[in-house]
């Protein structure tokens, strides 16, 4: 359910914050337009607001800003501690992950994440969408920046430019973690009663934006 890779986060909390400002040219293009991404990630998002993988805080902070009401869920004590240095008391951060968190007393309008979803397979991912149906009011939202692709061509294809680029990190991270595609993404959440709709921002991330009919 993603854990497997807690790991590795917890050896990259403290460069995160400087690997997302663009200071890794590995990641660069990852990450490029990081801002804007969590700012869309922000706009879509409405009143009482689950926010999974926080990492060190950043969309947590824009969230906050638009004055939402933020539980925050992080698997990683040392991106939580990092979270909590940034964000002080304004918002509850629990330990969790996107299947096992502690569930909230009442139906929330939103459930945000950015750069996490690609930690559970597909058919984990299909558990999480059900299970975060029951948890939405009606046209309530799913508003994740992730990693995807529109094919599994583009995928490898993928893979080939990062490994004759030597980002060897990046190819293995790309091999490692649970990728998937937009039509693989748009069809789990349409069987389990959302409407999607998917924007690029950077050749890897995209915003779904999956709102519960």
């Amino acid at each position: 359910m993603g854990r497997e890779f807690l790991n590795i986060f917890e050896k990259w909390a403290e460069n995160y914050d400087s690997t997302v400002e663009g200071h890794d040219q590995e990641y660069e293009e990852v990450f490029r337009n990081y801002e804007g991404i969590l700012q869309a990630v922000a706009n879509r998002s409405s009143g009482s607001v689950i926010e999974f993988g926080v990492g060190t805080g950043n969309l947590t902070k824009k969230l906050l800003e638009k004055s939402l009401a933020v539980t925050g869920i992080e698997p990683s004590s040392p991106m939580r501690k990092l979270a909590a240095g940034k964000l002080g008391e304004s918002v509850t951060l629990s330990d969790g992950d996107f299947l096992a968190f502690p569930a909230p007393k009442e139906q929330v309008d939103t459930i945000v994440s950015t750069y996490a979803f690609h930690h559970l397979t597909d058919k984990e991912k299909e558990l999480a969408i059900r299970n975060y149906s029951n948890l939405l009011q009606t046209d309530g939202k799913i508003v994740f920046a992730d990693t995807m692709f529109e094919t599994n061509e583009s995928f490898q294809e993928t893979i080939e430019y990062a490994k004759q680029h030597k980002f060897f990190n990046l190819a293995e991270d790309l091999e490692r973690e649970y990728y998937t595609t937009i039509p693989v993404l748009k069809n789990l959440f349409e069987q389990n009663g959302f409407e999607a709709t998917f924007e690029r921002f950077n050749h890897f991330v995209w915003i779904v934006e999956a709102t519960k009919q």
